[in-house]
């Protein structure tokens, strides 16, 4: 289903200079890009001779970096180290005009770091270098007052949680306390660890190996997905649940018990790295713009397709989603 064009003229005019808040685990994501023409003589394991060295924003910062390429205007909040990759994250936010200013430094953890070796358009394999702890108490609290003292120009609050020690219960029951106190939708991609403590968030998005994970259960088909969809608002007592399938598509709950089934919209997958953040953000930024859920859950779900078919994690680009959510690119349809 294609939105008509002024809907959607009016839905991403609507996003321009509208400020959303992420919260998170901002990560630097590197890439060593080469080919492989031999196995090692040392192990049974291919040597991927070198071509290109590139680093980009991963985790929340992908986050801040599709809501900035969508017109909107991300407040970025998290913690780095006081390290050579936490310098190289800000530069990269410099480059993206995206604000620094509400990064909490701690000196006591590394920034975090995915590296991906990619030989051709083959992932061979990823390096992590990071902290998995839970921050201190005075780091989440140094968080939260860096959030309270700009409520005021906020419109939606993003909780992206990857499980790297950022995100934990008494931070997200202060987040969601202070905007329901203001009035301000919260949005969560969740990961296993924290997931029942989003309690009365307004959108639950969680895909479909998390949410078989957090019930305990496979869904097999178009019932088990609708049940465990609301399942999850009733445990959660949550407004919304946006459940996200895969090549199934998604499943859209609504708080009026409706449902909307929204199909898989890429052509072809290259790579679903990046793809939660990319439907998070874009939703966000439908929403605060004005969009139903239904038309943020189809803008979304076009945004989550267009990013899959490209190698490494890559945020969207406005105006090839603006032309597939009127239908002008029609092999999406």
């Amino acid at each position: 289903m294609h939105l008509d064009e002024s809907r959607v003229h009016d839905i991403f005019s609507g996003m321009q200079n509208k400020f959303i808040a992420v919260i998170g685990d901002v990560m630097l994501d590197r890439y060593i890009w080469g080919k492989v023409s031999r196995i090692s003589p040392e192990a049974p394991v291919p040597v991927v001779d070198v071509v290109e060295e590139s680093n980009h924003l991963g985790g929340a910062s992908n986050v801040a970096l599709n809501i900035k390429t969508l017109g909107a205007l991300p407040v970025l909040f998290g913690v780095v180290g006081q390290d050579p990759n936490a310098a190289e994250l800000r530069r990269i936010f410099q480059g993206t005009n995206i604000l620094t200013d509400f990064l909490v430094e701690d000196t006591h953890r590394p920034t975090t770091v995915k590296t991906r070796v990619i030989a051709g358009s083959q992932h061979v394999v990823r390096i992590d270098y990071e902290d998995r702890q839970q921050i201190h108490a005075d780091t989440s609290r140094r968080l939260l007052d860096k959030l309270e003292g700009h409520l005021g120009s906020i419109t939606s609050i993003i909780l992206q949680d990857y499980n790297k020690g950022v995100i934990g219960p008494d931070l997200i029951h202060d987040v969601i306390a202070l905007a329901r106190s203001r009035n301000i939708p919260v949005l969560v991609d969740p990961k296993y660890s924290n997931f029942f403590e989003y309690q009365g968030v307004t959108v639950f998005k969680p895909n479909r190996k998390e949410t078989e994970d957090a019930l305990k259960l496979r869904l097999s088909g178009e019932d088990s997905f609708a049940d465990a969809a609301r399942t999850l608002r009733d445990r959660l007592h949550c407004e919304h649940v946006l459940l996200t399938l895969g090549e199934q598509g998604m499943l859209l709950l609504q708080s009026d018990d409706s449902i909307t089934r929204i199909p898989t919209k890429a052509r072809k997958v290259a790579d679903v790295s990046g793809a939660g953040d990319t439907v998070i953000a874009t939703m966000a930024a439908a929403m605060a713009s004005g969009a139903t859920l239904t038309e943020a859950a189809q803008i979304a779900n076009f945004a989550g397709g267009l990013v899959c078919e490209e190698v490494g994690i890559v945020p969207v680009d406005r105006d090839a989603l603006y032309d597939a959510a009127c239908g002008k690119l029609g092999v999406l349809d």
